[in-house]
């Protein structure tokens, strides 16, 4: 496993509904704000989005995606001068694995999902996201081509087993979309997601990832890095923006907060396979890092 797959495997990305809308003629359609991340991508045609919080409108083509934080409302047009509409009024939400469609359709079809995050993991990867995430890559030199022609078929035909497939070709997009996002480099963040854009650094992360029980030292990480001690504790403060022992911590209280989410482990078993020698030092780290003790957490699940 790699850090993004851990950390989106604990945002529990099943939690989401998959469809499309076909926006045809004049529209303008407002989205309200919304407790998920929404990411879809336009199959065919183009149209205008204004994104809550983003100085200048953006152009979607064929081929484009994008990723919307949560808490964050947008506007579909075919020209941003026109009066917009709730979408809530024209489309049936959920969609429920359906493509709506907006007068008549056949001017821009957009297919994705919506994934509902929450809790401290959904914290940490979305404090890092801008509110929207534009993907320019045409989709003939998309490797979700594929993936996004069979997602538009599902969507107008179910079959028996669609809502599997829909799930698992929406979870594609989501990685393909945070991939790329990576891949343009992300130098001027801070944070964990940054950080995995820089090899040296990402190797540290990625070996506290592969073993959280170990006890690691910062001149372990540094050498996983290949870094010597001193400037490898410099640079993952300046790129994380916590150090490399802060990160640590952090992530085993992330796995210990999912394991009592859903599991029936005691505080012992989940601190012995964390790395604990004690049920009561890992109930400090749980109580500092997560703000209460595990057994409040539980309760409050």
């Amino acid at each position: 496993m790699d850090p993004l797959s851990d950390v989106l495997l604990l945002l529990n990305p099943r939690n989401y509904r998959a469809g499309g809308f076909d926006l045809g003629g004049d529209f303008a359609v407002k989205f309200p704000k919304h407790e998920s991340v929404k990411c879809y991508a336009v199959v065919s045609g183009q149209c205008w989005m204004a994104v809550e919080g983003v100085p200048d409108a953006l152009r979607l083509t064929t081929g484009n995606c994008f990723l919307l934080a949560p808490a964050i409302s947008c506007c579909l047009a075919s020209d941003l001068t026109l009066t917009s509409v709730d979408a809530r009024a024209i489309f049936p939400f959920p969609l429920n694995g359906r493509i709506a469609s907006c007068n008549g359709g056949g001017d821009c079809l957009l297919v994705g999902g919506n994934f509902i995050v929450t809790g401290r993991p959904a914290d940490i990867l979305l404090a890092e996201l801008p509110p929207i995430v534009h993907i320019r890559e045409e989709l003939e030199k998309n490797i979700i081509r594929g993936s996004l022609e069979r997602m538009r078929e599902e969507l107008r035909d179910r079959q028996p087993g669609s809502s599997l497939v829909l799930q698992q070709l929406a979870c594609m997009m989501l990685v393909e979309v945070l991939r790329t996002h990576l891949a343009g480099g992300l130098k001027s963040k801070v944070g964990w997601l940054s950080a995995l854009s820089d090899k040296q650094i990402s190797a540290a992360i990625t070996s506290i990832h592969d073993d959280p029980a170990h006890d690691w030292t910062v001149e372990e990480l540094a050498q996983r890095g290949g870094m010597s001690r001193s400037i490898f504790a410099l640079r993952f403060k300046e790129i994380v923006g916590s150090s490399p022992i802060e990160y640590l911590t952090r992530w085993r209280m992330l796995l210990a907060a999912d394991r009592i989410s859903n599991t029936r482990d005691s505080v012992s078993e989940i601190a012995q396979s964390l790395g604990y020698d004690s049920a009561s030092a890992f109930t400090k780290a749980f109580k500092k890092t997560m703000g209460c003790s595990p057994r409040h957490y539980s309760r409050a699940i």
